[in-house]
Protein backbone atom coordinates (compact mmCIF):
# COMPACT_ATOMS: atom_id res chain seq x y z
CA UNK A 1 0.00 0.00 0.00
CA UNK A 2 2.80 2.44 0.53
CA UNK A 3 4.64 1.82 -2.19
CA UNK A 4 1.38 2.30 -4.31
CA UNK A 5 1.10 5.90 -2.30
CA UNK A 6 4.62 6.75 -2.95
CA UNK A 7 4.18 5.65 -6.90
CA UNK A 8 0.84 8.34 -6.60
CA UNK A 9 3.26 11.37 -5.03
CA UNK A 10 5.91 10.66 -8.11
CA UNK A 11 3.19 10.81 -11.05
CA UNK A 12 1.57 13.93 -9.55
CA UNK A 13 4.92 15.61 -9.07
CA UNK A 14 5.34 14.45 -12.64
CA UNK A 15 2.00 16.03 -14.01
CA UNK A 16 2.79 19.30 -12.43
CA UNK A 17 6.19 20.07 -13.67
CA UNK A 18 4.81 19.49 -16.90
CA UNK A 19 1.87 21.69 -16.60
CA UNK A 20 4.37 24.52 -15.45
CA UNK A 21 6.62 23.79 -18.04
CA UNK A 22 4.34 24.30 -20.80
CA UNK A 23 2.74 26.86 -18.80
CA UNK A 24 -0.76 26.58 -19.24
CA UNK A 25 -1.40 30.30 -18.71
CA UNK A 26 1.44 32.69 -17.18
CA UNK A 27 0.09 35.62 -15.70
CA UNK A 28 2.53 38.09 -14.36
CA UNK A 29 1.48 38.65 -10.99
CA UNK A 30 4.23 41.16 -8.90
CA UNK A 31 2.67 40.04 -5.55
CA UNK A 32 3.11 36.22 -6.19
CA UNK A 33 3.52 33.90 -3.39
CA UNK A 34 5.74 30.12 -3.96
CA UNK A 35 4.89 26.62 -2.74
CA UNK A 36 1.90 26.73 -0.69
CA UNK A 37 1.33 22.96 -0.82
CA UNK A 38 4.01 20.14 -0.28
CA UNK A 39 3.97 16.24 -0.71
CA UNK A 40 7.15 14.37 0.68
CA UNK A 41 8.29 11.01 0.96
CA UNK A 42 11.75 9.72 3.29
CA UNK A 43 13.59 6.67 4.95
CA UNK A 44 13.29 7.22 8.04
CA UNK A 45 16.32 6.30 9.94
CA UNK A 46 17.07 5.74 14.13
CA UNK A 47 19.77 8.39 15.73
CA UNK A 48 21.10 7.51 18.84
CA UNK A 49 20.38 3.80 18.47
CA UNK A 50 21.15 1.70 21.93
CA UNK A 51 23.92 -0.96 21.28
CA UNK A 52 22.86 -3.81 19.37
CA UNK A 53 19.55 -2.38 18.18
CA UNK A 54 19.36 -2.01 14.47
CA UNK A 55 16.96 -1.57 11.36
CA UNK A 56 15.69 -4.22 8.97
CA UNK A 57 13.44 -3.75 6.18
CA UNK A 58 12.48 -0.58 4.32
CA UNK A 59 11.65 2.50 7.03
CA UNK A 60 9.39 4.99 5.28
CA UNK A 61 7.27 8.58 5.31
CA UNK A 62 4.76 10.39 3.63
CA UNK A 63 3.95 13.85 4.09
CA UNK A 64 1.97 16.70 3.17
CA UNK A 65 0.23 19.72 4.09
CA UNK A 66 -0.48 23.63 2.95
CA UNK A 67 2.24 26.35 3.98
CA UNK A 68 1.01 30.02 3.91
CA UNK A 69 3.91 31.95 2.00
CA UNK A 70 4.82 35.28 3.67
CA UNK A 71 7.36 37.28 1.42
CA UNK A 72 9.94 39.82 3.46
CA UNK A 73 11.37 41.72 0.85
CA UNK A 74 9.77 43.50 -2.61
CA UNK A 75 11.50 41.00 -4.54
CA UNK A 76 9.52 38.27 -2.83
CA UNK A 77 12.33 35.81 -2.82
CA UNK A 78 12.82 35.94 1.05
CA UNK A 79 9.91 34.89 3.06
CA UNK A 80 8.40 33.16 5.99
CA UNK A 81 6.23 30.23 5.59
CA UNK A 82 3.64 28.52 8.20
CA UNK A 83 2.07 25.61 7.70
CA UNK A 84 0.09 22.61 8.44
CA UNK A 85 0.43 19.40 7.28
CA UNK A 86 -0.33 15.42 7.93
CA UNK A 87 2.58 13.01 8.64
CA UNK A 88 2.85 8.91 8.25
CA UNK A 89 5.28 7.57 9.28
CA UNK A 90 7.07 3.00 9.64
CA UNK A 91 9.74 1.47 11.23
CA UNK A 92 11.19 -1.98 10.89
CA UNK A 93 13.94 -3.03 14.05
CA UNK A 94 14.54 -5.73 16.32
CA UNK A 95 13.13 -4.43 19.15
CA UNK A 96 10.39 -6.28 20.46
CA UNK A 97 7.46 -3.99 21.76
CA UNK A 98 4.93 -5.89 24.00
CA UNK A 99 1.84 -4.73 26.45
CA UNK A 100 -0.19 -6.38 29.32
CA UNK A 101 -3.52 -6.52 30.27
CA UNK A 102 -2.48 -3.10 32.38
CA UNK A 103 -1.30 -1.92 29.34
CA UNK A 104 2.52 -1.59 30.66
CA UNK A 105 4.79 -1.63 27.74
CA UNK A 106 8.09 -3.80 28.11
CA UNK A 107 10.92 -3.24 25.63
CA UNK A 108 13.25 -6.06 24.65
CA UNK A 109 16.11 -6.60 21.67
CA UNK A 110 14.95 -9.81 20.03
CA UNK A 111 17.42 -12.54 20.17
CA UNK A 112 19.37 -13.77 17.38
CA UNK A 113 17.78 -17.18 17.64
CA UNK A 114 14.07 -16.11 17.39
CA UNK A 115 13.10 -15.38 13.84
CA UNK A 116 10.00 -13.14 12.78
CA UNK A 117 8.67 -12.20 9.46
CA UNK A 118 7.41 -8.94 10.44
CA UNK A 119 8.30 -6.28 13.64
CA UNK A 120 7.58 -2.53 13.01
CA UNK A 121 5.66 0.54 14.89
CA UNK A 122 4.15 3.35 12.83
CA UNK A 123 2.82 6.38 13.89
CA UNK A 124 0.25 9.09 12.55
CA UNK A 125 0.87 12.85 13.27
CA UNK A 126 -0.50 16.48 12.50
CA UNK A 127 2.55 18.47 11.80
CA UNK A 128 3.15 22.61 11.89
CA UNK A 129 6.15 23.84 10.14
CA UNK A 130 7.90 27.26 10.11
CA UNK A 131 10.67 27.56 7.64
CA UNK A 132 12.82 30.67 6.46
CA UNK A 133 12.57 30.51 2.75
CA UNK A 134 14.96 31.74 0.02
CA UNK A 135 14.92 31.13 -3.56
CA UNK A 136 15.47 32.64 -6.97
CA UNK A 137 12.14 33.08 -8.17
CA UNK A 138 10.89 36.12 -10.18
CA UNK A 139 7.07 36.77 -11.13
CA UNK A 140 7.59 35.28 -14.89
CA UNK A 141 9.59 32.11 -13.80
CA UNK A 142 8.49 28.62 -12.53
CA UNK A 143 11.67 27.31 -12.07
CA UNK A 144 13.81 28.37 -9.46
CA UNK A 145 16.24 27.06 -6.77
CA UNK A 146 15.62 27.12 -3.17
CA UNK A 147 16.42 26.62 0.11
CA UNK A 148 14.42 26.27 3.04
CA UNK A 149 15.51 25.86 6.77
CA UNK A 150 13.22 25.83 9.64
CA UNK A 151 11.08 23.83 12.56
CA UNK A 152 8.72 21.39 12.66
CA UNK A 153 6.05 20.65 15.42
CA UNK A 154 4.41 17.09 15.42
CA UNK A 155 1.93 15.62 17.79
CA UNK A 156 1.10 11.57 17.38
CA UNK A 157 -2.48 11.19 17.11
CA UNK A 158 -1.94 7.73 16.60
CA UNK A 159 0.20 4.69 17.02
CA UNK A 160 0.65 1.06 16.25
CA UNK A 161 3.02 -1.73 16.90
CA UNK A 162 2.87 -5.48 14.41
CA UNK A 163 5.13 -8.21 15.80
CA UNK A 164 4.79 -11.61 13.57
CA UNK A 165 7.18 -14.49 15.29
CA UNK A 166 8.43 -16.58 17.39
CA UNK A 167 7.34 -14.80 20.09
CA UNK A 168 3.66 -14.61 18.83
CA UNK A 169 1.36 -12.74 16.47
CA UNK A 170 0.44 -9.17 17.78
CA UNK A 171 -1.02 -5.96 17.32
CA UNK A 172 -1.43 -2.89 19.57
CA UNK A 173 -2.80 0.41 19.10
CA UNK A 174 -1.60 3.47 20.83
CA UNK A 175 0.71 2.18 22.48
CA UNK A 176 2.07 3.98 25.89
CA UNK A 177 5.57 4.70 25.75
CA UNK A 178 5.80 6.74 23.13
CA UNK A 179 6.52 10.34 23.49
CA UNK A 180 3.23 12.17 21.62
CA UNK A 181 5.30 15.76 21.10
CA UNK A 182 8.10 15.21 18.34
CA UNK A 183 9.80 18.42 17.18
CA UNK A 184 12.87 19.14 15.04
CA UNK A 185 14.57 20.84 12.64
CA UNK A 186 14.18 20.76 8.47
CA UNK A 187 16.11 21.88 5.64
CA UNK A 188 14.75 21.55 2.24
CA UNK A 189 17.17 22.38 -1.20
CA UNK A 190 16.78 21.91 -4.84
CA UNK A 191 15.86 23.39 -8.22
CA UNK A 192 12.39 23.56 -9.85
CA UNK A 193 10.53 20.00 -8.75
CA UNK A 194 13.37 18.01 -6.88
CA UNK A 195 14.45 18.65 -3.39
CA UNK A 196 16.36 17.59 -1.20
CA UNK A 197 14.95 17.18 2.24
CA UNK A 198 16.16 16.31 6.16
CA UNK A 199 14.31 16.22 9.34
CA UNK A 200 16.79 16.32 12.52
CA UNK A 201 14.28 15.33 16.00
CA UNK A 202 15.17 16.59 19.18
CA UNK A 203 12.57 14.91 20.69
CA UNK A 204 13.04 11.32 21.33
CA UNK A 205 10.96 8.80 20.07
CA UNK A 206 9.64 6.73 23.35
CA UNK A 207 9.61 8.57 27.05
CA UNK A 208 12.55 8.82 28.91
CA UNK A 209 11.39 6.29 31.39
CA UNK A 210 11.66 3.70 29.14
CA UNK A 211 14.75 1.30 28.85
CA UNK A 212 16.18 -1.71 27.30
CA UNK A 213 18.65 -3.94 30.12
CA UNK A 214 18.71 -1.02 32.29
CA UNK A 215 19.89 1.72 29.53
CA UNK A 216 17.40 4.15 28.56
CA UNK A 217 16.27 4.54 25.51
CA UNK A 218 17.37 7.91 23.62
CA UNK A 219 16.38 7.59 20.03
CA UNK A 220 15.45 10.03 17.98
CA UNK A 221 13.97 10.29 14.39
CA UNK A 222 15.97 11.48 11.37
CA UNK A 223 14.48 11.80 7.97
CA UNK A 224 15.71 11.65 4.62
CA UNK A 225 14.46 11.89 1.29
CA UNK A 226 12.42 14.41 -1.25
CA UNK A 227 10.09 17.06 -1.44
CA UNK A 228 7.75 18.69 -3.86
CA UNK A 229 6.41 21.95 -3.68
CA UNK A 230 3.05 22.75 -5.68
CA UNK A 231 1.38 26.45 -6.11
Amino acid sequence: MRSKICFVILWIAGVYQVMAQNGIEKVVDSLYKEDQFYIGITYNMFGNRPVDLSQNGFSNGIHLGIIKDMPLNKRRNVALGLGLGYSANSFYHNLHISQDDNQVTTYNLILESDTYTKNKFSNHLVEMPFEFRWRTSTPEEYKFWRIYTGFKLGYIFRNRVKYRGDLGDVRYTNVKGFEKFQYGFTVSFGYNTWNAYMYYALSPIFSKENQINGQTIDMNNIKIGLMFYVL
